[in-house]
């Protein structure tokens, strides 16, 4: 796979200067459980991300739930961690896919060629019984240079041209059917979804934590065509990033993901909702 390595991969390289290993377990019930578990025990060498405190930035009237980090101190976060633009990064979360896909996409998004996400998360690893540590490590700092891909990240504005028909694009929903269907809506102040958008839940991706392979991501997405340009999106662009990632295994070239997302859609008064 192009954006997934294994754990056994992963246990073989442990001791290699040359790979980090980012913890982004977390939970949106209990903000505080991420970093408390990965205190409690988590895979040797592995420094923590936050969702909401490093890889988010605070909420404003849009941008919704999950802005986009100030890019600046997620930089200098990343070079504390010993991160720099040459380093294999392997990151997981608990098997969700989400979180750890959030991260995986802004290293991308950075212009980070070698960050993969760790099949079946820190769940599998233990399974596996392979070594966790308590230890919190430290790295010397290094240096981290941007080289920003702007080319797969979609702002509102071009979300609204796919809506009005302006542009051949494919909006995709990633969030559970309920949701999408506006029947349920646990957390966003509206029900429903953005005009148009067709639905591909984001958790049929994975089996039991694991990434579904290149054929079955295709299988997937078999109604939407490869050469087609896709805007993904869900509540507050997270769990839409693991259907970025099989998308890109799937073979589609022209993927951007709208970070904002419905949270974001919905700050507009005047933005409709079907």
């Amino acid at each position: 796979m192009k954006f997934i390595l294994d754990k056994e991969w992963l246990h073989k390289n442990l001791q290699d200067s040359h790979v980090r290993i980012v913890d982004c377990r977390f939970s949106l019930a209990d903000p505080e459980k991420g970093r408390t578990e990965y205190l409690a025990g988590h895979l040797p060498g592995a420094v923590y991300f936050d969702l909401e405190k490093d890889l988010s930035s605070p909420v404003q009237e849009h941008g919704g739930r999950h802005p986009l980090p100030e890019l600046t101190e997620l930089v200098d976060k990343l070079e504390t961690a010993g991160i720099d633009d040459e380093k294999v990064i392997v990151v997981y979360d608990n098997g969700e896919g989400a979180f750890a896909g959030r991260f995986w996409w802004l290293l991308r998004y950075l212009g980070h060629e070698q960050v993969y996400v760790l099949d079946g998360g820190f769940k599998q690893w233990v399974e596996a019984n392979y070594p966790t540590t308590a230890v919190l490590p430290s790295f010397e700092k290094e240096k981290f240079n941007i080289q920003l891909k702007p080319e797969i990240m979609a702002d509102i504005e071009e979300v609204k041209e796919a809506v009005l028909g302006k542009t051949d694009v494919v909006v995709i929903d990633s969030r559970e059917e309920k949701r999408y269907l506006g029947i349920e809506e646990p957390i966003d102040k509206k029900a429903g979804h953005i005009p148009g958008a067709i639905n591909k839940p984001w958790m049929a991706g994975l089996n039991n934590g694991s990434y579904k392979r290149e054929e079955e991501q295709k299988e997937r997405f078999s109604d939407v065509g490869e050469d087609k340009k896709i805007i993904v999106y869900c509540g507050s662009g997270v769990t839409a990033t693991p259907n970025f990632l099989a998308l890109k295994e799937a073979g589609y070239d022209n993927v951007k993901l709208y970070v904002g997302s419905f949270s974001d859609w919905i700050s507009y008064e005047e933005n409709k909702i079907e």
